[in-house]
C-alpha cells in the first residue's frame, strides 16, 4: 500500500500575545503531525473561492463532518495548493469549523501524490487535481481521483472524490469489518 509523502506545511495558529488585526504566527506541520497514529479523511481541491469548491465541495464535508467522526474518522482535512493567508480567509468566508484547511503553498505534497497539474489555461498556475483519500496511520487506504487527470483541462469533474462517496465507502467497510 502507498504511504503519504513526507512535507512540510507552512501554516499559521493564532497567537493572542500578538496584537492588531494579524494575531498569528508561522507554524511549520510535518506530514507526521497530521496523519501518525490517526485515520483522516483528506480531500484535495483546485482552489479556495472557486466555484465548485465553495459551494460544493468544502460544504459537503463540513456538512457531514460528524457522521465522518461516527465512523472512526479522526480528522476531515480540505488541502489546497494556496498558501495560508488565502485558506484562512476562505475559511472564515465559508463559516468552515470542523474541517481543517491545509496550505500546500508550494505544492511539494500534491507533486509527491503525483497529482499536481497545470492550470495555466484559468490563471491559476500549478495546482492539485481534484481527489479524497482516507488514511490510516499514513497508509493510504482508499483514493478516489477524478477522470481526465490532465494539464489545462477544460473542464472540472467532481463526481467521485465528494463527501457522500467517501462516506458511503467508510460505512461499507466498516460493516464490512464488523
Amino acid at each position: 500500500m502507498k504511504t503519504v509523502p513526507q512535507a512540510t506545511f507552512q501554516t499559521r495558529v493564532r497567537n493572542d500575545a500578538i496584537e492588531g488585526p494579524n494575531p498569528f504566527e508561522w507554524k511549520q506541520v510535518l506530514s507526521n503531525d497530521i496523519f501518525k497514529n490517526k485515520k483522516i479523511v483528506l480531500f484535495a481541491l483546485p482552489g479556495a473561492f472557486t466555484p465548485t469548491c465553495s459551494t460544493s465541495h468544502l460544504p459537503r464535508y463540513e456538512e457531514l463532518y460528524e457522521q465522518f467522526r461516527a465512523e472512526g474518522v479522526d480528522d476531515v482535512i480540505c488541502l489546497s495548493v494556496n498558501d495560508a493567508f488565502v485558506m484562512y480567509q476562505w475559511g472564515q468566508a465559508q463559516g468552515a469549523k470542523n474541517v481543517f484547511l491545509l496550505p500546500d503553498g508550494n505544492g511539494n505534497f500534491t507533486r509527491e501524490m503525483g497529482m499536481l497539474v497545470d492550470k495555466e489555461n484559468l490563471g491559476f498556475g500549478k495546482r492539485s487535481w481534484r481527489y479524497s483519500m482516507l488514511v490510516n496511520d499514513g497508509v493510504i487506504e482508499k483514493m478516489f481521483a477524478e477522470d481526465g487527470f490532465s494539464d489545462n483541462c477544460e473542464t472540472d469533474p467532481f463526481e467521485v472524490s465528494d463527501a457522500d462517496t467517501m462516506l458511503d465507502y467508510i460505512k461499507d467497510a466498516n460493516q464490512k469489518a464488523a
